[in-house]
């Protein structure tokens, strides 16, 4: 008989990373634009000089260092190989063969993939038509079987976001049995004052799991960590799932180094969230659809035109992120290298 691999799996979307073409601007991973502060650089360093050593079993310092910068206990805390990793334990943890996962759609591409892996079931549920995610239509999606729901704030990859009262009345609407799991990746570059901060709300709830990272703000997307706040139950059996030492000696270390400089990461995010009202007030100049953002990028609404946007921009040395059939997340790159993706937006005529 011959080998074969799970049948399922040919069901499964792979998932598709931003592009990364030699000579061309990457606008299509929502990265940092800019290195790590030295100080971190350094960090990694020393870390790399005793990488024939495992990292520590449980992120110890890194754990400690959390509990006391987030006022948080510990046994709440779980750290992971960035936001995703933990998406995928949350997701283990909590579900079987026949449990349901809801989520809206189009939001972060890994949330139906990590789901389809564990052999439980998708259920997705559209934005609204200026799109946000439809909090109403989510609680409609909930069933007997649902263990986990997903709200993304900001959206990835509208930039859309979520009101604290209108978040609020959701939490206390859903179902005992359900997990709500808010994943705040892009909380950082936040500017409006509506958007609660999960922080808070996890502090007061045994019903929400806070997911943060920190590949984007802390620009740490090549090292891989992140941290997720969830019931002691809950976080413990993240920490059970997580595939032993995933996050290594180096990225625990960038991280420890990147919160004491969390303020200079910070005031970078000030210069991301000019140019990214700057970008998105000249592409409403040319017509384009962008729908206000929250993160470190801006969504295009092109629907059937996305293709031909994303060759044409490639064709300008452009890498963006298209969505065939909805739209285009470019993320906000330096000053010159948005001016290049606003002029290869000017003479888009597809």
């Amino acid at each position: 008989m011959p080998i074969t691999v799970r049948a399922d799996l040919a069901a499964i979307p792979d998932y598709v990373p931003g592009r990364k073409i030699p000579g061309a601007i990457v606008l299509s991973s929502n990265e940092a634009a800019t290195p790590p502060p030295d100080a971190v650089l350094a960090a990694i360093n020393e870390a790399a000089a005793e990488v024939n050593r495992y990292p520590l079993w449980s992120s110890d310092d890194l754990l400690a260092r959390l509990e006391k910068h987030l006022d948080v206990d510990a046994a709440r805390i779980c750290i992971g190989a960035g936001s995703v990793s933990l998406c995928q334990q949350l997701i283990q943890t909590m579900c079987g063969p026949g449990d349901e996962v809801v989520f809206p759609w189009r939001s972060f591409e890994a949330y139906p993939i990590l789901t389809q892996i564990v052999g439980a079931r998708e259920r997705r549920v559209p934005l609204t038509a200026d799109h946000r995610q439809d909090l109403d239509a989510l609680l409609a999606a909930i069933t007997a079987a649902t263990r986990l729901v997903f709200v993304c704030v900001p959206n990835n990859p509208t930039g859309t976001v979520l009101h604290a009262a209108d978040l609020e009345r959701f939490l206390d609407a859903v179902p005992d049995h359900v997990l709500v799991v808010l994943d705040e990746a892009y909380r950082e570059f936040v500017r409006d004052p509506r958007v609660p901060d999960g922080l808070r709300m996890v502090a007061a709830r045994d019903n929400l799991v806070l997911l943060r990272t920190f590949s984007k703000a802390y620009g740490l997307a090549g090292a891989r960590a992140g941290y997720g706040i969830a019931p002691p139950q809950v976080a413990a059996g993240m920490r059970k799932v997580a595939i032993p030492f995933s996050v290594s000696r180096l990225a625990q270390a960038a991280a420890l180094a990147s919160l004491d400089v969390a303020d200079e990461l910070l005031a970078r995010c000030e210069v991301v969230v000019a140019e990214r009202g700057r970008v998105r007030d000249e592409l409403l100049t040319m017509g384009y659809e962008v729908p206000e953002s929250q993160g470190n990028f801006v969504w295009l609404a092109l629907r059937e035109r996305t293709t031909a946007f994303n060759e044409h921009c490639l064709d300008q040395k452009v890498l963006v992120r298209g969505f065939a059939g909805d739209g285009a997340r470019v993320t906000i790159g330096l000053a010159e290298e948005n001016d290049v993706f606003l002029q290869a937006a000017r003479t888009f005529s597809g």
